[in-house]
Order: C-alpha cells, then structure tokens, then sequence
C-alpha cells in the first residue's frame, strides 16, 4: 500500500521514499484515529498528510522528552534546519526532506511552520495558562496551524480562503479534545492546558487537578469545571464543522470521520462522569472501525462522482 501511495503522489527518489515511509511509520505510531481517516483520502493525497503529521509527532516528541537544557538544544537546531531547508528546498533529515517536498508540492506558507515551532518552545517552559487568550495563542500554533497546512493538501470547492477559518477550528477542537483526555498525562509533565481563570470560577485550581490525579478520581467541583470545558469545546466543533462541506468531494470522508470519532473522545470522557485521571479515555475499536467501514462507501461514491465529471468535461 506504501508503494502505491508513493506511486500516486509521484514521488519516485528512493531516498525521498524512503523518507515518506519514516513519516508514515510516525503517523501510524502515533496518530490511531488521524491515520485511520487518512486511509479514507485518494492514495496521492496521504504521503503528504503523513508527511506534516509525522513532523509534527516529531518535533512534539522532542518537547515531551526529558532534560530542559537538552531539548531546548534540540528545538533551536531543529528550528535552524527547518528554516535552511525551507529556504533551500531540500533536507539531509529524512522527516524534514518529506515536510519540504510537501511544502513545495502543495505551496504550504513557511510562516505556518514558524508559528507551530513558537507554540513547541511555549511547552519549554509555561506549565500553565491564566486566560482563554493566553490559550489560544498557544493553540494557534499547535493545532489551528495543523489545520491550515492541512488544508492545501485536502484540497477546497471554494476559495481556500473560506474554508481557512474552519480548517484552523477543527484543528483546535481535536487539539481542546485532546486537552481534555490528557489531563493526567500533563499533570505528570507538570502542565495544565486549561484556562486557570475558568477552572477557578468552579473553585478549581491545579493542586485540585493533582489531588484527583492522585486519588485517581475527579471530586464534585472538578467535574463541573469539566462539564464546562466539554461544553466550550462541543462549541468549537460545530463552529468548524460547516467547513467539510468546502473541501474537494473526495477528501469530505476523510475529515467527517475524523470529525465524528474525535468528537466521540468528548462523549466518553461525559459517560465516564469525567474520570480522565485513572485511564486514557477512547473510542473503542469497534466503533472506529464501524465509523470507518461506513464511510468507505461515501469515499467510493464520492470518487466515481468526481471521475464521471472528469470524462463529461472531456467529452
């Protein structure tokens, strides 16, 4: 299936390929439901959203290791390459050679990839955020960036520039999602990504959010303030979600799926009463594969209703 894939988006250098496979190795690894919709997308689309999910697994897996002094080392000549190679269109590193092969293929704006490097220094050193503003500034860069660089590669029926706004919205609704299930595994990192500002006017504050991580349960007032927190986040779902309907046919599927099974992650944290501290919160496998089997036909049909346009138009 990587051969195929490769085939269709033309890359043929053996290295470049080779560098693709790394970024898809990546993207399974690490991204369960994004790979899976993926899947969903024409063979020619996927080495590329590999590509820019593998990086970005990359560079966050750098940010999430240990030793401040060493991945701050690493984040500045990670950062030093990516801006070489973006400039010169080429990389000895096989993650960022398939990132800027991408990049020129789809005409990615480099400043996407600035933003997103500023947003990973953030997680260097704030463990914690006072306002949704202060949020949302990291979150620009971690996730509705994510979205953008995405978005090109999906492909638009409109002006990419309508659909922008909806691509950046969905990429911080899985980013808040994730926020959200994570909480324990931040707390271990010494983070909290909630507004501290909205979790205090439910008497919440991050020796709280420890506490349940220690006792491994949320108590009545964190579950309120979580309440919340899903509430807000169902907010930015529908806000973004008139934007499938302006991506190219074809990729609809791809990003519905992942738009249904990340909002279910919300649906599961709400039915476990929100006990995110003693277990990573999931949408069965079951269920994702159910959710993907039944948009297999919504790809297939989609597909043969493009191609049937394609021989009118040369008719």
């Amino acid at each position: 299936m990587t051969r195929r894939e490769l085939d269709a988006a033309g890359i043929r250098q053996p290295r470049l390929r080779a560098a693709y496979r790394r970024c898809r190795r990546l993207h399974s690894a690490h991204g369960r439901t994004y790979f899976l919709a993926t899947r969903l997308l024409s063979p020619g689309r996927r080495p590329a959203v590999h590509a820019l999910y593998g990086f970005a697994r990359w560079v966050d897996d750098i940010v999430d290791g240990s030793g401040g002094d060493a991945r701050e080392g690493q984040l500045d000549r990670l950062d030093r390459d990516l801006r070489t190679a973006l400039r010169e269109g080429r990389s000895a590193h096989p993650i960022i050679a398939a990132l800027v092969d991408t990049v020129r293929r789809y005409d990615i704006p480099h400043s996407l990839f600035a933003d997103f490097m500023a947003s990973m220094r953030m997680d260097l050193s704030v463990g914690e955020y006072r306002t949704r503003a202060e949020l949302d500034e990291y979150i620009h860069g971690s996730a509705a960036v994510i979205g953008l660089q995405v978005l090109p590669v999906l492909g638009t029926a409109g002006p990419v520039d309508t659909a922008a706004p909806y691509a950046a919205a969905l990429g911080c609704a899985f980013q808040l999602t994730n926020f959200l299930r994570d909480i324990a595994e931040d707390l271990d990192r010494d983070r909290v990504y909630l507004p501290a500002d909205e979790l205090a006017a439910f008497g919440v504050d991050r020796e709280r959010l420890v506490w349940c991580h220690r006792t491994g349960r949320p108590d009545r007032r964190v579950r309120t303030a979580l309440a919340h927190q899903v509430a807000r986040t169902r907010a930015v779902y529908r806000d973004a979600e008139p934007g499938i309907g302006m991506l190219a046919e074809t990729s609809r599927p791809c990003v519905a799926t992942a738009f249904t099974l990340y909002g279910e992650i919300l649906d599961r944290i709400v039915e476990s009463g929100y006990d995110v501290f003693r277990q990573r919160l999931a949408v069965s496998n079951a269920r994702r594969l159910g959710i993907a089997v039944s948009a297999v036909g919504t790809t297939a049909a989609a597909r043969a209703r493009v191609s049937a346009r394609g021989r009118q138009r040369s008719c």
